[in-house]
């Protein structure tokens, strides 16, 4: 499956922070992805396209937009990529490959990709695993306790994998959580050691917690309308 990347603008990105905003199991991805992109007034810089994404355009602004995104800011020193759907695991490989070697060409530090992992009981933690000692530092300085046996799947499974081999820095901070807890509250969380993570930026969490629920209901609807034209061939769209 070959990723095609329309590239719309040059930016230095040296020592960015790539943030993988493909959802997996749950909207944290999606939700954390469209507030930096909101907050921080990116610029989409590349939209990516493949005749295994869903055959869509998504409208923002009465303008279309490919539904697999990257958005930029050269001095806030951040790149996003934003997706409103989930690649069913056949494409996980090359979506991870293709963040990669976004990450490597640009010269950027270090990739961001949140997970979630569904608990019986109520309640929430943050855990997190590293791909080098780097980043497992890191992971150690911002005080997240790292998660000792599990399993990674998708996206961020391989683009750990990849970043084991290729030394470079992988953050997957897995948010364990209850179903008492909504995907936007827990995307706040994620956003704060983001915000910790990156000098350059200083985000406002207090409209992402007041504005979750609606928030969610948003990127639900938007995720069903990605999924729609494909989930027919491949039953895997979430």
């Amino acid at each position: 499956m070959e990723i095609i990347m329309h590239r719309y603008k040059e930016m230095d990105l040296e020592d960015s922070t790539v943030i993988n905003g493909f959802p997996s199991t749950s909207l944290i991805n999606s939700i954390v992805a469209s507030y930096l992109v909101n907050v921080l007034n990116l610029d989409q810089i590349c939209g990516l396209d493949s005749d295994e994404f869903p055959p869509v355009s998504m409208i923002y602004d009465s303008k279309p937009k490919f539904p697999a995104r990257i958005y930029a800011d050269e001095k806030a020193k951040i790149v996003v990529f934003l997706s409103e759907f989930t690649p069913y695991p056949p494409m996980a490989r090359n979506v991870a490959k293709t963040v990669l070697s976004f990450a490597e060409e640009a010269g950027c530090s270090r990739i961001i990709s949140p997970e979630t992992q569904i608990l019986d009981e109520d309640g929430f933690k943050l855990f997190g695993i590293g791909s080098t000692d780097a980043a497992r530092k890191e992971l150690e300085q911002l005080e997240i306790e790292q998660l000792i046996h599990s399993m990674i799947p998708g996206v961020s499974g391989v683009l750990l994998n990849e970043g084991k081999i290729r030394d470079l820095k992988v953050l997957v901070p897995i948010a364990q959580k209850g179903n008492n807890i909504s995907d936007a509250r827990i995307a706040a969380h994620v956003i704060e050691m983001i915000d910790k993570l990156i000098p350059t930026i200083r985000i406002d969490l207090e409209p992402l917690y007041n504005e979750a629920e609606n928030v969610e209901k948003h990127l639900t609807g938007l995720r069903k309308q990605a999924a729609k034209p494909a989930e027919d061939h491949y039953g895997m769209y979430r």
